[in-house]
């Protein structure tokens, strides 16, 4: 699943940001940066666009076939494991992603849609609300929850929204990595604020690890097409005995240790962050050649 072009400058940028210990710093290219002005505006735009009803339909429903279209052509290229671990969930949830691709999220669809035959929710930052071309068009028409990081956002409108849509039995999908490494294999930290959100809204939380191999079929001329595993895994829970300052700092922990163990299993090694070339998915430089850089 190859989005836009080129990706040697943003790989580059997974080098650097790996080298610099900035394991969620942002990686793509000419993402906007707003000020707090322009991001309540951008987050008043989407409401408004949204309360269009028949608007909005007209223009998802291009996305939401294309989304359909992806994960059937690459149906053949997904497994799932785990598939008790979701069975656990009785009502909604809140489901955890490594971030590797704009698509990505074709996995946890794929996924809720098998099991529970329901659609999922994506959070998305004000940024995102702002992005252009295909990309802005692929976001802005999904079935969002948008996030700006303003306390009295998330406290009045941001926690309520999760915590009724989870109790209605509603799957949203949040990326604790935040920044997106284009098929960056190995799992990053998790940042709090997607727990703190759980704690909040009393919500459970599934995460999902991706595992990327490489397959002998070209994707383009950098990469070659991939093998996908979807791991689900064990979800976790928010303690009502502890604060949810505690909580998000146990729930987020945990959630990047069970990362780390799918990885190591899926992988069969240790996890590091050493870069090499041969941790981007079907990159052909790594495939070829393996370069480190300690």
């Amino acid at each position: 699943m190859i989005i836009g072009g080129d990706k040697s400058a943003v790989i580059e940028n997974i080098k650097k940001n790996l080298k610099a210990g900035e394991l969620n710093k942002k990686a793509e290219l000419d993402d906007p940066v707003l000020s707090d002005e322009d991001a309540e505006k951008a987050i008043e735009k989407y409401f408004k666009y949204r309360k269009n009803k028949l608007w909005y339909f007209i223009k998802s429903r291009p996305v939401f076939v294309m989304e359909d279209i992806v994960t059937l052509m690459h149906k053949k290229h997904i497994k799932v494991e785990g598939w008790e671990n979701l069975a656990k969930i009785k009502k909604g949830a809140i489901i955890t992603n490594n971030h590797f691709n704009p698509l990505d999220s074709i996995f946890p669809r794929y996924v809720i849609k098998k099991k529970f035959h329901k659609p999922i929710h994506l959070v998305a930052q004000e940024t995102n609300l702002a992005m252009e071309g295909f990309n802005g068009y692929l976001i802005y028409n999904q079935r969002l929850v948008p996030l700006r990081k303003s306390p009295n956002y998330i406290l009045k409108t941001f926690v309520p929204t999760m915590k009724k849509m989870v109790e209605k039995g509603e799957f949203i999908v949040i990326y604790p990595e935040e920044e997106l490494w284009f098929n960056y294999r190995k799992p990053r930290p998790c940042k709090r604020g997607t727990y703190l959100f759980a704690s909040q809204a009393n919500a459970p939380v599934v995460p999902i690890f991706i595992e990327m191999q490489d397959t002998d079929e070209d994707d383009n001329e950098q990469f070659v097409k991939l093998d996908y595993t979807v791991h689900i895994l064990e979800p976790i829970y928010p303690n009502s005995e502890k604060s949810h300052k505690e909580n998000s700092k146990i729930m987020a922990e945990k959630d990047y240790q069970e990362r780390v163990a799918a990885y190591e299993k899926a992988y069969g090694k240790k996890l590091d962050y050493k870069f090499s070339y041969s941790d981007i998915a079907g990159y052909k430089r790594g495939i070829k050649k393996t370069s480190s850089c300690k």
